[in-house]
């Protein structure tokens, strides 16, 4: 499976020309601030973009920030900017020609920052621990795209644990399936390649997130996507596709349902580039000034993570009031789901 994957994106891939779907297509145009960091990345790099979300979290400056499969580098030099120079970020990838690109211009972009706080590993990203890399030393993981081409899945979840810092996060973008697919598909080439080959079935990416500590799995956005090469198109069937963003923290003792302990968050506005709401996830964006009721769970992921000082708290979580109304099992996407339900 690595000389496949290797090959696609070393060999078969020179660009975002080359796809044959949108599943490694960023669809949504990112906001300007974002935009403005992105121009500032060299064209080669930008050229050998394959990412299908914005892996461009709040809160960043400073921050030190680890890219599993980072390609050729363009969200490492987009996030290179964004935490500073008291910040960092470091690439891991298993496709030599993306690395030689991402490598080659390192000096190009610390002339254009005005410093180097990016370093590059090539290796596998369910094998990070062999390489050297920091227990409890990240304080954000970002993947754009590539959890999907791997096959140990859990190992990959499992050393995201092991190297974030307690309140950490693990922020990434990735395509699922609303089913498991047949092993014919996961062993397709150009499927795989794709990213539609090797798609979590949804509800099983929430069972290995939680089996490895993640309890409470957060869905920021996503959108469905199009096969439009007809030969693909037949070979999936039935199977749909969506791309999303979601985001993990690094809490002990997360419930596993949103429990109601009559708690509520007020955003005071004070993030960068945020001024006027917060979008935790798809069901929580938080006004800025307004009371935010919230429960048990999403108080903790404000309280005992970075976001604290832009955030009142209110309760003590003394008291239980049972579930939020509306939390329920169905698939959370949007588009052709129409059973999908919202939670607190």
């Amino acid at each position: 499976m690595h000389e496949q994957v290797q090959h696609y994106y070393g060999q078969v891939l020179r660009g975002t020309a080359d796809l044959q779907t949108d599943a490694c297509c960023t669809a949504a145009a990112p906001p300007a601030w974002v935009r403005e960091a992105i121009a500032n990345v060299q064209p080669e790099v930008q050229a050998r973009y394959y990412g299908c979300g914005l892996v461009v979290p709040q809160r960043l400056e400073g921050m030190h920030i680890l890219d599993l499969g980072c390609g050729a580098g363009r969200d490492c030099y987009v996030l290179s900017q964004l935490v500073g120079p008291r910040g960092s970020v470091t690439g891991v990838d298993m496709t030599a020609e993306q690395l030689e690109v991402a490598q080659r211009h390192r000096a190009w972009h610390a002339d254009r920052f005005g410093y180097a706080n990016v370093a590059f590993h090539h290796g596998y990203i369910e094998q990070l621990e062999q390489l050297n890399l920091p227990e409890a030393g990240f304080d954000i993981i970002v993947s754009n795209c590539v959890i999907n081409l791997v096959a140990d899945k859990a190992a990959v979840l499992r050393e995201a644990w092991r190297l974030l810092k307690p309140g950490g996060e693990l922020y990434f973008s990735d395509v699922y399936s609303d089913r498991r697919l047949p092993a014919a598909l996961a062993a397709d080439p150009v499927l795989h390649g794709e990213c539609l080959g090797g798609a979590l079935y949804w509800n099983d990416f929430l069972t290995l997130a939680r089996a490895v500590g993640f309890a409470d799995p957060r869905l920021v956005e996503d959108r469905p996507l199009t096969i439009g090469n007809e030969t693909l198109a037949a070979k999936v069937g039935n199977a749909r596709f969506h791309s999303a963003t979601c985001r993990l923290f690094k809490l002990e003792g997360l419930e596993p349902a949103c429990e109601d302990y009559g708690q509520a968050v007020r955003y005071r506005g004070t993030l960068p580039h945020h001024p006027d709401r917060f979008v935790l996830d798809k069901h929580h964006r938080i006004e800025t000034g307004r009371l935010f009721p919230v429960c048990g769970n999403t108080w903790r992921m404000l309280h005992d993570t970075r976001f604290a000082a832009h955030f009142d708290f209110f309760g003590d979580g003394d008291i239980h009031y049972g579930l939020f109304p509306g939390c329920g099992a169905s698939l959370p996407f949007d588009g052709d789901n129409e059973a999908a339900t919202g939670c607190c």
